[in-house]
């Protein structure tokens, strides 16, 4: 009797359930050992693959906890952490661009079409979890650079609505920016704080803006312009509340507590092409962004 107790049924099926891990991790171990050997090209794809799944599981596990966070204690959006607001934000984007596949994949073999989809599209398909770190920079890059094409009707569109600010002070300001800005060169903090009353209501706030204008600065924050124009006031001036919470979140945790691929991330989402510069340029860069979002209301 004394010898059962040591072997008792929950003793028993924990060590199978080792046995049975520690099998299958080897038996894994072997086959990723002879993909590597074999297909090298192939295991790439299916290491990143198998990489995504973690983070992404791992995403999920945080939002959960940040979601119940919020639901038992009482805690709003704006009263979380940049960390944690960042997280949602992601998540939430990555969970839109992922579900079409997941609707694709429904049907009994889809799955196998899915696959070759994946591997053909990568950039329109898959969340930046399942990219290479080669990818990674790639496709920041492609889509930096269809966001850049919206840069120049956005700058006209301002030079345009410059005609119609009847103070001739701020008139004169807001000429004097554009055209700094369309000669390369970077304008200082003072300068932009100096325009700002003028987004606050006709002719540059969001709510009297025109359409032609909301569809060109919605790219730069990657909301589609594909949408009617009601639609698109709305969004983009949620998505301004968004980033300005962020932006109070980020000031109280300070710039400085970011890592470096937490910076470029930042930068990134703020309609900066953070891979073209040094770490250094990127912090000074959020600095100054920083500065002129403390002194927005919202």
């Amino acid at each position: 009797l004394p010898l059962c107790r040591h072997y008792s049924s929950s003793n028993v099926r924990r060590g199978i359930g080792r046995y049975v891990a520690s099998r299958l991790q080897s038996v894994n171990s072997k086959y990723e050992g002879f993909l590597k050997r074999r297909f090298p090209r192939f295991f790439q794809l299916y290491h990143t693959f198998m990489e995504g799944f973690k983070l992404l599981f791992k995403d999920a596990k945080d939002v959960q906890r940040i979601k119940t966070k919020m639901f038992s204690e009482g805690v709003q959006f704006q009263d979380l952490s940049y960390r944690e607001m960042e997280k949602l934000r992601q998540f939430r984007r990555d969970l839109f661009k992922a579900l079409p596949l997941v609707v694709i994949s429904i049907p009994p073999f889809a799955n196998y079409l899915v696959f070759v989809l994946m591997y053909f599209f990568p950039r329109q398909l898959l969340i930046p979890h399942f990219w290479t770190p080669r990818q990674q920079v790639e496709f920041r890059a492609v889509y930096h650079s269809l966001r850049a094409r919206h840069h120049w009707p956005v700058l006209k569109g301002l030079e345009y609505a410059s005609h119609q600010v009847k103070d001739s002070q701020l008139q004169s300001r807001l000429k004097d920016l554009c055209a700094k800005v369309q000669s390369g060169e970077n304008p200082k903090v003072s300068e932009i704080l100096a325009v700002r009353s003028l987004f606050s209501g006709p002719p540059l706030g969001i709510k009297r803006m025109s359409v032609d204008q909301m569809r060109h600065i919605s790219p730069l924050l990657f909301l589609t312009p594909r949408l009617p124009g009601f639609l698109i006031g709305r969004r983009l001036n949620s998505h301004a509340l968004e980033l300005l919470q962020l932006d109070r979140a980020l000031s109280r945790l300070g710039p400085h507590q970011l890592s470096d691929s937490e910076v470029r991330q930042a930068c990134y989402v703020r309609g900066l092409n953070s891979n073209s510069l040094g770490i250094n340029q990127c912090r000074e860069w959020l600095s100054q962004w920083l500065q002129v979002s403390s002194s927005l209301k919202g």
